[in-house]
């Protein structure tokens, strides 16, 4: 009933964004996979994630330009039709035993250059397709969408088709790309183009963005303890696996359902931030958020037990779902509409850097000092930051 009262334009909107996360999870989980069968060099099969990321860092702040002078629906749908031939020839190459990693690599660095665009565009979707009052409501859902997919079901999804055929994998996200675009080509035509995107203008209009955003107090400082958590997050969670099997001494196993706990947390942040902010005020929700993120690394990093550190996951993960609601919901409401595709590719770029940092702080931290440090280290972060929310959002 709460989905069908946003909208028919809105639930073609998720259910586009349902299917290209699921195919996302699924393609994350079969590249690395794929790549295994071509090499075990720890070195080479680590280059595919890398190739994935690598976008956001060379192109995450000039996407947020693009997305802001050309028709946002027919970008994703493009950018979308791209991944899908990309995939197709890949598909081509497994099934005539024909794949290496430089065509593995492309997928993922071409892939990841579309996620940087698509990612962009669809998030400036939003505003115009549903009432403003109901913006939290309407990004809670997306972004369960999101972490079911990419999270939940997409990567043991992944893992189990190319258990059949390395093949079936990327031909099942080609498909779920597919039915994507044509949901969001049955979006409204209410997002006219504004002007060519000349690699001039682009570049103009990027560091306008980023002048305006350093001149905004509230989303300037709204995007810098994103990336702050995002930094702190990324520094436990990229030592979990050693966490799981050296401290806790449980099976490799155990780790994939670790994650699935953290992802469930997720979900339960993200369908319930919108009832939090309305009740506490978004300054409030943000500054809880972070609290309960303290709470679930102090479990991880002062105790040593599966129930703890199950109960220390779900917090965590709740928590960051939260705030990745009532934050973007945040941004969408104080961004006027000619900026929200700058604002947003400078957020998510300044997050993803950050969380590529806090992986090697989180690493280093636990080579010198042990697992127990690397995951303690954010949580005088986290105190300061909760402060500088309730400071910052009181109003």
């Amino acid at each position: 009933m709460a989905t069908a009262s946003l909208g028919p334009a809105y639930r073609r909107l998720w259910s586009a964004t349902a299917l290209a996360n699921l195919g996302d999870g699924i393609r994350q989980a079969a590249l690395p996979l794929l790549a295994v069968s071509t090499t075990t060099d720890p070195t080479l099969i680590a280059g595919v994630a890398v190739a994935g990321q690598l976008p956001w860092l060379l192109f995450g702040l000039m996407a947020g330009a693009v997305v802001d002078r050309v028709d946002r629906r027919r970008l994703v749908a493009v950018v979308d039709a791209g991944r899908v031939v990309l995939l197709a020839v890949l598909v081509a190459a497994v099934a005539a035993d024909v794949v290496g990693l430089p065509l593995i690599y492309l997928v993922a660095f071409g892939c990841g250059i579309g996620e940087t665009l698509r990612d962009t565009a669809a998030s400036t979707l939003l505003p115009a397709l549903v009432d403003r009052r109901d913006l939290d409501r309407a990004n809670g859902k997306l972004i369960n969408a999101e972490i079911a997919g990419n999270e939940l079901v997409g990567p043991p999804l992944g893992s189990y088709l190319a258990g059949i055929a390395l093949v079936v994998p990327f031909a099942v996200n080609g498909g779920t790309l597919a039915v994507a675009i044509v949901l969001i080509l049955a979006l409204p035509s209410m997002f006219a183009p504004r002007a060519a995107p000349g690699r001039a203008r682009i570049l103009a209009e990027t560091g306008a963005g980023l002048r305006w955003l350093a001149r905004h107090r509230r989303l300037r400082t709204l995007v810098g303890l994103a990336s702050l958590f995002s930094f702190v997050d990324s520094a436990w969670f990229a030592i979990l696996v050693l966490y799981v099997t050296q401290v806790l001494t449980l099976p490799a196993a155990a780790y994939g359902l670790m994650l699935a706990v953290g992802a469930v947390g997720g979900l339960a942040g993200g369908a319930s931030a919108a009832r939090l902010g309305r009740l506490m005020g978004p300054g409030k929700t943000l500054a809880g958020s972070l609290l309960v993120a303290t709470a679930g690394q102090l479990l991880l990093g002062l105790t040593s037990s599966p129930p703890a550190t199950v109960a220390g996951l779900a917090l965590g993960s709740f928590a960051f779902g939260v705030w990745n609601v009532i934050s973007l919901t945040e941004r969408q409401k104080n961004t006027p509409e000619e900026m929200l595709g700058r604002v947003t590719s400078t957020a998510r770029t300044m997050t993803m850097v950050a969380a590529m940092l806090g992986a090697l702080a989180g690493g280093v931290v636990a080579s010198l000092l042990g697992l127990h440090a690397a995951i303690l280290l954010g949580v005088p972060l986290l105190l300061a930051a909760a402060v500088v929310s309730v400071v910052t959002f009181r109003v």
